[in-house]
């Protein structure tokens, strides 16, 4: 029954979820949503017709699966690319880095010349590098397509929509998926 005092102690506790900081803000508008995503590596049960050691991505789920088995994968939460900008069919792992280095594309450049022309020169891999820990190249009829599937410096951009079309991981995963992942597996972004 709704009475006039759980009115107010219900007021009274949501007062109490109110963010300090405009990033707060962000996070319990994205709680409330419900598409913060879980942080952890799951295996789940997924109805799939690919077969194991494919990667398929989800980019409206912020998830990718590796295929284990049918029926069964590891999920993995990530953050894809700004509406309009992402992979989208078919391609392989055409190569994989440890600690890559980075450098924006011609066409990022072009985009946002303010944020990207300082490194047009390339940044080496390390802890700065926005490719994070590890990086596989997605390659479609034998050529890089510029897409990644990477760790990540910026951990908060997982489960959001905000890189420049590549996929990210926190580098704790990437690491994982690029451990069991070899140069010519098969990625599905659907």
């Amino acid at each position: 029954m709704l009475t006039r005092r759980s009115l107010l102690l219900g007021g009274i506790a949501f007062t109490a979820l109110l963010p300090a900081s405009q990033a707060d803000a962000q996070q319990l508008q994205d709680i409330l949503r419900g598409i913060l995503p879980r942080r952890g590596i799951q295996t789940v049960s997924i109805s799939t017709r690919f077969a194991p050691g494919t990667i398929v991505i989800e980019p409206g789920k912020y998830s990718l699966y590796l295929v284990l088995s049918r029926g069964k994968a590891r999920r993995y939460p990530v953050g894809v690319g700004s509406e309009g900008r992402g992979f989208r069919g078919t391609g392989t792992i055409g190569r994989k880095a440890t600690w890559p280095s980075w450098t924006p594309t011609p066409d990022m450049i072009r985009r946002d010349p303010k944020k990207y022309k300082r490194y047009a020169g390339g940044v080496p891999g390390g802890r700065n590098n926005p490719l994070g820990a590890r990086a596989l190249y997605l390659y479609r009829g034998g050529q890089d397509s510029y897409f990644r599937i990477h760790g990540t410096n910026q951990p908060n951009t997982i489960g959001r929509s905000v890189s420049a079309g590549c996929i990210r991981m926190y580098n704790n995963h990437v690491i994982d998926l690029y451990n069991r992942v070899p140069v010519g597996a098969r990625v599905v972004v659907i």
